[in-house]
């Protein structure tokens, strides 16, 4: 008997073995490859479940698994911003998530309704100002944006920018929409110039005297200080970090995010990877890799986020920026902010 119970044994870790090396996940991603593709690797490695990674925009990849309908073959989509994630819920390309190891790790601020995605990493949205000519005892929150004081001294991006988007949908959800919009309309008419470009391209401009204020996600200026191009760590070095509201809310956060898509063909094997993604270790590596904040409490960060210092994030639900993003662009453009 003792025999046949350990050939059975032998039989269903072979079976086990067997599945594992058959399995494959198709993930489509918004992140680029070099961000991704070696905790992928790794995950290969520790199961034998190999995995498949299309990379390109998130709008273009989410009306490709739109297209695509039953016939898809992603099993995951990684995205950023929950706003993009909540189109994407809002569109029916996600199912629940079901495993309770992932559910417990992501606090539930960082979750989808439904459960229908859970964040991977955090980035925050600060306010960054001219270390020479600004004193941080002038500032206070995301209101100083549209001050007087700080008249054609503030840049930040278009709104048709997601994470502004995400910005205006959380202000909302804070002060309503009256008061939003007229900080909206005192943000127009402080911009030192019309709001083109990117966060680096904001960052950039107060570096060089354009404004003193900008505003950008972290991971941004974290790519400035630590990247290969000497100009954006000599312009970086001239900024310094001001962590808003404190006293109230926290600081805007957003994530990027991941959820099983609704026609996968491995939903276990899918999931397994998110398990394997908010690991301590996986976390880690993923968070520095992209000069993220890790969605997992009480994971190390990297020595670059350590040097900004802590700070209170905001923990709205990352269901409002999704929610409020269509009240949010029509603000915006009440405003003027173009």
């Amino acid at each position: 008997m003792l025999r046949k119970v350990l050939t059975l044994t032998a039989i269903a870790a072979s079976l086990t073995a067997t599945v594992a090396q058959a399995a494959t996940i198709n993930v489509y991603s918004a992140r680029k490859e070099a961000l991704i593709k070696p905790v992928l690797e790794k995950f290969t490695a520790e199961t034998g479940i190999e995995v498949r990674l299309l990379t390109g925009g998130g709008d273009a990849l989410l009306a490709r698994l739109q297209n695509e309908g039953e016939n898809t073959p992603a099993d995951l989509f990684l995205t950023v911003d929950a706003g993009n994630l909540h189109r994407a819920a809002e569109a029916g390309v996600f199912q629940p998530l079901t495993s309770n190891t992932v559910l417990n790790r992501v606090p539930d601020h960082l979750q989808g309704t439904d459960n229908l995605w859970v964040g991977l990493s955090l980035r925050a949205r600060p306010i960054f100002y001219a270390a020479d000519r600004v004193d941080p005892s002038q500032l206070n929150g995301y209101e100083d944006l549209a001050k007087p004081e700080w008249n054609k001294k503030v840049c930040i991006r278009s709104s048709d920018n997601i994470y502004n988007q995400s910005l205006t949908a959380a202000l909302i959800e804070h002060w309503g929409e009256e008061k939003t919009e007229a900080w909206a309309e005192g943000l127009v008419n402080n911009l030192a110039k019309p709001p083109v470009g990117g966060d680096r391209d904001q960052l950039k401009a107060a570096a060089a005297g354009v404004c003193d204020l900008a505003v950008a996600n972290t991971y941004y200026f974290g790519l400035m200080q630590t990247g290969d191009d000497a100009e954006q760590r000599e312009a970086a070095s001239k900024l310094k970090i001001f962590w808003p509201n404190q006293d109230s809310f926290g600081t805007h956060v957003n994530v990027s995010g991941i959820g099983v898509t609704k026609h996968a063909n491995n939903k276990a094997a899918a999931q397994q990877l998110i398990e394997f993604l908010l690991t301590a270790e996986s976390q880690a590596w993923y968070a520095a890799t992209n000069n993220e904040y890790p969605a997992v409490e009480g994971v190390e960060w990297s020595e670059t986020l350590q040097a900004w210092g802590e700070f209170k994030a905001d923990d709205l639900s990352m269901t409002f920026l999704g929610e409020n993003n269509a009240d949010a662009v029509k603000l915006m453009n009440r405003a003027g902010w173009r």
